[in-house]
């Protein structure tokens, strides 16, 4: 039988990799796209390798997008993020790639569907379609093309590129056809979960980005300094994480009990912070508590990320400008709105611009720089699928 063949570009955006589609060459039926873009990252694999796709076997590199005009009157292009699950059959569309939205506005110019200055910089308006968010992508261009080359060093990727300077616009604000509602959802800036198995944890439950769970360290039995290998091969440390965001997703209002959870890997995310100290980072290169304000680590549909995903970024810039959260506790972002956190892979600086008025806090924008580049364009082939 004959394979389909469908326009598709293969990028990098910030430390995540996906396959990125324009949503005039896929069916219009969500069952049917579903099964044909699982097909195409090589889900769902029983052995857990994705070989026969496209897709890369971790939550960093089991990602598609799909992009098209926007329909709104204010942005420029909607903007759809899928995370294809590994082992299971099923694309989670609950949340966003805040690293994969650094090659979005890239993208979105190279494939025709925005204009850009020939020099300078391309203003990209992004609807965020999963949660209804705003996002404003800065591009720079030469000669009419998009400048993917360049000297900007992100830890967490082994080249340096061209810098994409992101705003996520209102990330915590209560939009229409967004999930989770208020930043806070439960109205605290600290809820204490029962969690069985666990015990009472205490945690911050924030919507910015994607929703977010945050815990500290200790809470886990950890420092904070952890690297992949120090967690990703502790099954009951493992499933302790998967419980305390289960009933994290719960008291979210995410799921309408916790065992349904287990539906939904891809948001809310748990993160688990802890007081600066010193590590060497998976590059071997050494990482001083000076250099940071807290040390944060992110779990991704059930692993621990190798870096820090984008929209962990933006809940940590979030939490940080809010006084009474927990990662405002252990570091509370400077007078420009700024806090910089280490990771596995090294270091990260966010920030955000909040303002109190009658008692609440209200986070405008978190602002972060990425990179992107396409890494191969062309066509993916697919067996029909039924």
């Amino acid at each position: 039988m004959t394979q389909l063949r469908i326009p598709a570009v293969y990028m990098r955006g910030g430390t995540s990799k996906g396959v990125f589609f324009i949503e005039g060459d896929l069916p219009a039926d969500p069952v049917q796209r579903d099964k044909i873009l699982m097909r195409v990252i090589g889900s769902p694999d029983r052995y857990g390798k994705q070989i026969d796709g496209m897709g890369g076997a971790t939550s960093s590199t089991s990602k598609v997008v799909i992009l098209s005009k926007s329909t709104r009157p204010d942005c420029d292009v909607d903007y759809r993020f899928g995370q294809v699950a590994i082992d299971q059959p099923f694309v989670d569309w609950s949340g966003n790639c805040g690293n994969l939205s650094a090659a979005v506005g890239p993208f979105a110019i190279s494939s025709g569907l925005v204009d850009a200055p020939k020099d300078g910089t391309a203003v990209v308006r992004i609807w965020q379609a999963n949660i209804a968010k705003k996002i404003i992508s800065h591009v720079p261009m030469r000669d009419g093309e998009v400048i993917e080359v360049g000297d900007f060093e992100l830890d967490g990727v082994a080249f340096p590129a061209a810098e994409v300077k992101l705003e996520f616009l209102d990330p915590a604000a209560d939009e229409e056809g967004g999930e989770g509602g208020a930043m806070f959802p439960s109205g605290r800036k600290v809820d204490t979960l029962e969690v069985p198995g666990v015990g009472k944890v205490e945690a911050t439950l924030i919507n910015a980005g994607n929703p977010t769970i945050f815990v500290e360290a200790a809470s886990l039995g950890l420092k904070g300094t952890e690297l992949q290998g120090d967690v990703n091969g502790n099954k009951e440390l493992l499933a302790r994480a998967e419980a305390i965001r289960s009933y994290g997703a719960f008291a979210m209002g995410l799921v309408k009990s916790p065992e349904e959870a287990a539906q939904r890997l891809h948001t809310p995310k748990l993160a688990f912070i802890a007081k600066p100290a010193s590590y060497v980072a998976s590059d071997g290169k050494k990482v001083d508590p000076e250099s940071i304000d807290l040390a944060a680590r992110i779990f991704s549909m059930g692993q621990l990320h190798h870096a820090m995903t984008g929209t962990g970024a933006v809940a940590i810039a979030a939490a940080a400008a809010v006084p009474g959260t927990l990662v405002h506790r252990l570091a509370p972002a400077g007078a420009d709105g700024r806090v910089r956190f280490g990771h596995p892979s090294g270091s990260l600086a966010v920030g955000a611009e909040a303002t109190e008025g009658a008692g609440q806090w209200v986070v405008k924008k978190v602002i972060m720089s990425r990179s992107a580049r396409r890494l191969m364009e062309g066509h993916v082939r697919v067996p029909a699928v039924a």
